[in-house]
């Protein structure tokens, strides 16, 4: 089964085209056109001009990925994200569906990221359930409990700022360019991470939510004191990056294992953009020596935006395509579990 992933949700144009063979899975092309030089210049994502960018380049990435090939089944990014460049993605699939008359299959973008890790593989394995599933990117901090495909329970989010936008706001604030997360995880491998004590919010709170706008005002405060003393050198710079970060790594590892421990789980999900930051990865295993859980990370190129996971879960979901009336799918900005 040949399945097409299409995926609009942001400011990343992906298309991807997956072999499903019994349990083999074979990536027959997995494209990914990025707008971040685009919107640097803004310091954040334009939602208008990331739809336009997503009309201009869609069709010639299809082009490019399928050739002449017909595909089985389509599977396209149906929400969370932003409503005009979903609404891009879900009309060229609909278009697509219509003339080649063949199914369609809405995706939760979040879910795509929970299942990313799968990718890695030459072909479907095993995975041990109960789990917890840890997303972190730029728009979306949450703790999923997983029983299985489709089965699923929020059971934490942020209340304010995600980890990733966070990063960008911290980057910014420290003209550092964005996006910031790479910016500060590079800065971070030269600081002491133990220098400044910023706050870890919500660490110790009984519930399972996450709070990062106070640690951005934290950093936000100590670069008005330090700024005006002339003290806010190179050094200073990579030592606030990797103090912010390790506060931040912290809420997120200790939010997870809490979850993990509450709920008995056997197994955690990683996925989302902040997902590839190499101190993240390395907290959570060291955390885990202490747990003994398997640890499911998707490789770094599988970590942002792309279509290969949206196929993915296509074919995960496949026997509900039967079942979808695609004609009437509308885009929807705020989907959740």
């Amino acid at each position: 089964m040949k399945i097409l992933g299409i995926e609009t949700s942001c400011d990343e144009t992906a298309v991807s085209l997956i072999d499903f063979k019994g349990s083999k899975i074979k990536i027959l092309c997995n494209l990914v056109s990025s707008q971040i030089e685009i919107h640097q210049e803004y310091g954040g994502i334009v939602p208008e001009v990331a739809a336009r960018k997503h009309t201009e380049t869609i069709m010639p990435l299809l082009d490019k990925a399928l050739g002449k090939t017909k595909p089985d089944l389509i599977a396209v990014t149906q929400g969370p994200g932003l409503i005009t460049s979903l609404q891009v993605g879900l009309q060229t699939a609909k278009t697509l569906a219509y003339s080649w008359q063949i199914p369609l299959l809405p995706v939760n973008h979040l879910e795509a990221h929970l299942w990313s890790w799968l990718l890695n593989q030459e072909k479907m394995v095993k995975y041990q359930l109960p789990a917890i599933g840890l997303i972190v990117s730029g728009g979306h901090t949450e703790l999923i409990l997983i029983k299985g495909i489709g089965k699923y329970k929020l059971v934490g989010q942020t209340r304010d700022d995600a980890a990733g936008e966070a990063f960008d706001k911290v980057a910014k604030l420290m003209d550092l360019g964005y996006p910031g997360g790479p910016i500060i995880s590079h800065l971070s491998q030269k600081g002491d991470s133990d220098k400044i004590k910023f706050p870890r919010p919500m660490i110790d709170s009984s519930d399972l939510d996450f709070s990062f706008s106070g640690l951005k005002t934290a950093v936000k405060y100590f670069l008005k004191e330090i700024v005006p003393t002339g003290n806010l050198s190179a050094q200073m710079t990579k030592d606030i990056a990797a103090s912010f970060q390790k506060a931040a790594i912290e809420v997120l590892v200790n939010k997870t294992f809490k979850a993990a421990e509450k709920f008995k789980v056997k197994a955690i999900f990683l996925g989302g953009g902040v997902s590839a930051n190499d101190q993240l990865i390395k907290a959570l295993r060291e955390k885990n020596q202490d747990f003994n859980l398997d640890l499911y990370l998707p490789d770094k190129k599988y970590t942002g935006d792309n279509g290969a996971m949206i196929a993915l879960v296509g074919y995960l979901k496949n026997k509900e395509a039967k079942k979808k009336n695609w004609q009437k799918l509308t885009a929807d900005p705020n989907l959740n579990f």
